[in-house]
């Protein structure tokens, strides 16, 4: 069968898009893998299908590049938004659905994409006083200096193959505070299982992680390897947020048909 599919990037994290909409298609889990393999496959750090859902403009269905179903991806779904404009959805406010429940989208004058999260009520301080949190995503953060020197790969795979994580797994940021109000994040990615250039739930977390002026509205602006993202919320407590948004660039690279 030959399908059609369109590659988007946000930040450098790359994504297989499949118009499912009609609902043809299905998907195992060792198709998702050859398809995101860079060097038998597409190509991508994971595969999302649109499909049809009552009540909203579409339903996200996120697989990670092992072909596993997973939890929320940010940037992915900020690709999604900008997908479902480019096939017709001529909207400058949309509502989706994802695993981790709807989500508010936005597309600003400079074509950016804006993504509602869920709003954190927890913050936990590990053993080793960095920060773990779920965004959508199960997420592990380290503050760390001269983070371009960071072995982001050994370090972040020893966290999340840890007895405490190995089971779940989890994702791993590495932090490195900038001017006030600038973060610089680099992630390792379970089901990934490598460095991806973003992560928008990462990012999403150590903005979070790092918020430590006073209750109110916030925003922090965040360098990846992959470019610039920011992150707005309101911060209701020292460990809770809400109103969260992250916001930044999604891009369509290109459209092609492969055989499955």
């Amino acid at each position: 069968m030959n399908q059609t599919f369109y590659k988007y990037q946000g930040t450098g994290n790359d994504f297989i898009i499949i118009d499912n909409r009609h609902n043809h298609i299905s998907l195992e889990d060792n198709q998702v893998k050859h398809l995101c393999n860079r060097r038998f496959g597409i190509g991508a750090d994971g595969l999302m299908l649109m499909n049809e859902k009552e009540g909203f403009d579409f339903e996200m269905l996120y697989y990670n590049a092992d072909g596993h179903t997973s939890t929320m991806c940010g940037n992915g779904g900020r690709c999604m938004v900008k997908f479902a404009y480019n096939m017709g959805l001529h909207k400058s406010e949309f509502l989706f659905i994802a695993v981790d429940g709807p989500h508010k989208a936005a597309i600003e004058s400079n074509g950016w994409i804006d993504l509602k999260m869920i709003d954190v009520d927890a913050i936990e301080i590990s053993a080793f006083s960095d920060y773990i949190l779920n965004t959508g995503s199960p997420h592990y953060v380290k503050q760390v200096n001269n983070i371009m020197d960071i072995d982001v790969v050994k370090l972040g795979r020893e966290i999340r193959y840890s007895k405490l994580f190995a089971g779940e797994g989890i994702n791993v940021n590495f932090v490195e505070q900038g001017d006030e109000g600038e973060i610089y994040v680099r992630t390792y990615e379970r089901g990934v299982e490598d460095e991806t250039l973003s992560c928008g739930t990462g990012v999403t977390a150590s903005a979070l992680s790092f918020a430590h002026n006073d209750n109110g509205f916030n925003h922090i602006s965040v360098k990846t390897p992959g470019g610039n993202l920011a992150v707005d919320f309101d911060k209701t407590s020292e460990t809770s947020f809400e109103n969260i948004w992250l916001c930044g660039p999604a891009t369509f690279v290109f459209k092609g048909e492969i055989e499955i």
